[in-house]
């Protein structure tokens, strides 16, 4: 027999008043279990930037995020009951560790939900904490459907990642802090956004105690569900969020984390990969320590802004939100950091084939340093060049292209070319012989056992696969460029076995990139 579920704690409504989100901040009790994060000036980025430059250091908590927070404060409010039952939760990462933390300190039992996909350092972490794991499905959508499945079926209380008002109250302790901290006036604080618990709470706090404070939430391009939001004027789902951004990775911004937002948000910006890689870097030369992509995310949507403003002379504040990063990431993202600072431009060159026709492009490209070099041989007359170099001063991209136009050189920019950087630099090549009508696409496969057999599976027994190249750097998804034969008439027949795989893809056939080197 199941357990009978036992009654839920009361749910008030949830008030838009400041005075209730006040108390209710001022009075959580997170500092059982959190720290006190430090405000910490970053003296190489407001020399940089023209602004004083804070950083409030969330990734320095027990178990590197925020998160911990608003966990312990909803599972304080626990009745007995509800503590004797157990708790669950849905996550592949940073509010797993802190409802399991949460829980080890309070004495009670708790599950945790992960997707297959989840890396292993992060299911170690929650381990080592003493929850219960269990794996379920390629998706978050998959784990929280098992997720309310044990909270039904155990009599569970379901702890949620944000959409919750002890939780939300939670998180604005990281303003009570900030405020507390920070001596005069503050001019604006950027909040990282996933699914809102974080911005809700210290927009709440911060408009109470000072409405002239601007709030400027920062959200990942590919996964901007507040900014979709804002414009519908109700939470809607997105169709498809990237991954990188793994900690913001959520396909809706909450229904009550919205309504505390909607009044309270002076701005949305928006940033991408390359960005948040360059504002890891930036974080690690000013203090030394490394970030996960979601704590970069606040500092990049903040440098990004500043491009855009001008502004000068300001007192601006960035929240590192966590620093759960796998080692393994390292490599790929101080691969696109350099191309986000601006430290990198990449190339694609036709150039003679004759000799003297290299050393010739070289004086072109001059003393500047050559960080990748890439030739293929393309016809009687003509080679290819794929290469990188290292840009100095501002504006020098477009001066290295005009400069090789000049020399009678056909130049092509790639540095913000997607296939070009994951793909092309390392498969420089050629065309097939005899190959016929080929078509590419871009895919993400879940990093779990079995999905390259269910791609083959799907689209290798009808259709031959003329190419393959995969890329994973310790994400929860590998890139993969595909290509196929695939006959003018079996367009349609292709793009139906497309569908029924079920992976995200993109046609890339008349990538310029591949056109050059590989096509």
């Amino acid at each position: 027999m199941q357990p009978p579920k036992p009654p839920a704690s009361p749910r008030p409504a949830v008030p838009q008043d400041a005075d209730h989100w006040l108390r209710e901040i001022l009075t959580a009790p997170v500092y059982d279990v959190a720290r006190r994060t430090p405000l910490e000036l970053a003296p190489r980025l407001s020399a940089r930037l023209g602004n004083r430059i804070w950083l409030k250091r969330e990734d320095l908590q027990p178990v590197f995020s925020f998160k911990l927070r608003g966990a312990y404060n909803r599972m304080r409010q626990l009745g007995p009951a509800e503590r004797a039952a157990g708790v669950v939760a849905v996550s592949a990462g940073n509010h797993a560790q802190g409802v399991a933390l949460a829980a080890r300190e309070l004495g009670i039992d708790a599950v945790i939900v992960m997707p297959l996909t989840t890396p292993r350092i992060k299911i170690e972490a929650v381990e080592t904490l003493g929850a219960r794991i269990e794996l379920c499905g390629d998706s978050y959508s998959d784990a929280a459907a098992r997720g309310d499945a044990i909270a039904a079926a155990e009599g569970r209380t379901l702890v949620p990642p944000f959409d919750d008002p002890a939780v939300i109250a939670g998180q604005g302790t990281v303003a009570m802090e900030l405020i507390a901290d920070h001596r005069g006036s503050i001019d604006a604080v950027f909040v990282p956004v996933g699914g809102g618990g974080l911005c809700a709470g210290m927009a709440v706090y911060l408009k109470a105690l000072d409405p002239a404070i601007r709030i400027i939430a920062v959200e990942p391009e590919d996964a901007a569900c507040l900014a979709a939001a804002m414009a519908a004027g109700r939470p809607v789902p997105l169709d498809q969020v990237g991954l990188f951004v793994d900690g913001c990775a959520v396909r809706q911004v909450g229904d009550i984390t919205f309504a505390l937002m909607r009044e309270r948000i002076d701005e949305v910006v928006t940033v991408g990969v390359d960005q948040v890689c360059a504002a890891i870097r930036d974080v690690f030369e000013d203090t030394r320590s490394i970030v996960e992509p979601a704590g970069a995310l606040a500092l990049a949507g903040m440098k990004r802004w500043v491009a855009r403003t001008g502004a000068t002379g300001q007192e601006l504040v960035a929240v590192l939100s966590g620093a759960n990063m796998n080692f393994d990431r390292l490599g790929h993202i101080t691969e696109r950091a350099e191309i986000g600072g601006e430290h990198e431009a990449l190339f694609g060159v036709t150039i003679p084939e004759e000799t003297g026709s290299f050393l010739r492009f070289c004086r072109t490209i001059g003393r500047r340093p050559v960080t990748e070099f890439n030739y293929r041989f393309r016809a009687a007359h003509l080679a290819e060049v794929y290469v990188g170099i290292q840009l100095g001063a501002p504006g020098e991209r477009a001066a290295i292209r005009e400069a090789l136009s000049a020399a009678g050189y056909a130049v092509a920019d790639y540095t913000q070319n997607e296939v070009a950087r994951l793909h092309v630099r390392h498969m420089v090549g050629g065309p097939a012989a005899g190959l016929g009508r080929e078509r590419l696409f871009r895919f993400e496969f879940p990093e779990r056992p079995g999905a390259l057999l269910q791609f083959l599976e799907t689209l290798g027994t009808r259709w031959n696969i003329t190419l393959f190249h995969y890329r994973n750097r310790a994400a929860a998804y590998g890139r993969v460029l595909a290509g196929f034969a695939v006959p003018l008439n079996d367009d349609a027949a292709f793009e139906a076995d497309l569908a029924r795989l079920g992976f995200w893809s993109s046609e890339e056939t008349d990538n310029p990139a591949l056109r050059q080197f590989l096509l």
